[in-house]
């Protein structure tokens, strides 16, 4: 029982292990097959084919990180019903279905508070 217990142990070791050396022999092919040649076009800014204008550096407004975080709070909200809604039929089944869609329904409420906050601030105007 113990030597069968520590079997499950010494399996996922080995992928670990084996996992490793892969990346490690990908790594190593890479730095030696690929060609090291820095200097020239390397160095400068790459603006999707455009001859770049300014310099590497560029602030960005904090329009855009605003727009980035409101998407990726809707996104794991979608993450997060996804799989609620795949298992709503279960706690029906043991009942707990209409527990589970009140819970739900706090939940998105919770995200429609603070859509309409960031609406009401002015967040999503573009201007």
């Amino acid at each position: 029982m113990l030597n069968q217990y520590y079997g499950d142990y010494f399996i996922v070791a080995v992928f670990i292990v084996m996992g490793a050396i892969l990346v490690g022999a990908a790594v190593g092919m890479s730095k030696m097959i690929a060609p090291h040649a820095p200097g020239g076009l390397k160095d400068i800014a790459y603006e999707s084919g455009i001859e770049p204008i300014a310099g590497g550096w560029n602030q960005s407004h904090i329009r855009y990180y605003i727009f980035a975080l409101l998407f990726l709070i809707f996104d794991v909200e979608a993450v997060f019903i996804f799989p609620w809604a795949a298992q709503l039929g279960y706690f029906d089944s043991i009942g707990r279905g209409v527990f589970a869609l009140v819970e739900m329904f706090i939940f998105i409420a919770i995200l429609l508070l603070g859509l309409l906050f960031a609406i009401r601030k002015g967040v999503l105007k573009w201007e």
